[in-house]
């Protein structure tokens, strides 16, 4: 179990780091302020995949990527829903808050697919 929690806490980091430079840096990059420090970055990806990690190994038993898919993404539209009505409350721009929602929602949504891929190839 430890060992599932790890492989998936560390593959899921990577694969989140990157698909977030993909959509951030190429596909939105107006949405992001470009005052962000790629560590910082890094270590929140870190403890957010772990989140994950920890509920879906642990506790839920996700071994597949389409119920880890199906999961992520409830899981990511309603924190994002929650994280971005914050985040908009002082400038509320509807097709960016639409925006992040849906990234949010599908960022989170491959992610814990993958939790689900690797604790399925590490059991």
């Amino acid at each position: 179990m430890t060992k599932n929690l790890l492989f998936s806490g560390i593959a899921v980091t990577i694969v989140y780091y990157l698909f977030g430079c993909l959509v951030y840096g190429f596909l939105f990059p107006d949405l992001a302020s470009g005052d962000e420090s790629p560590l910082g970055i890094l270590l929140g990806c870190l403890f957010y995949t772990f989140i994950y990690a920890v509920i879906f190994t642990r506790w839920a038993n996700i071994t597949t990527f389409k119920t880890g898919f199906y999961a992520g993404l409830t899981l990511g539209i309603l924190y994002a829903l929650s994280w971005y009505s914050f985040v908009y409350s002082g400038y509320f721009n509807l097709v960016d808050f639409i925006k992040e929602i849906l990234i949010g929602g599908f960022m989170t949504a491959i992610m814990a697919g993958t939790v689900g891929f690797v604790n399925c190839k590490t059991n």
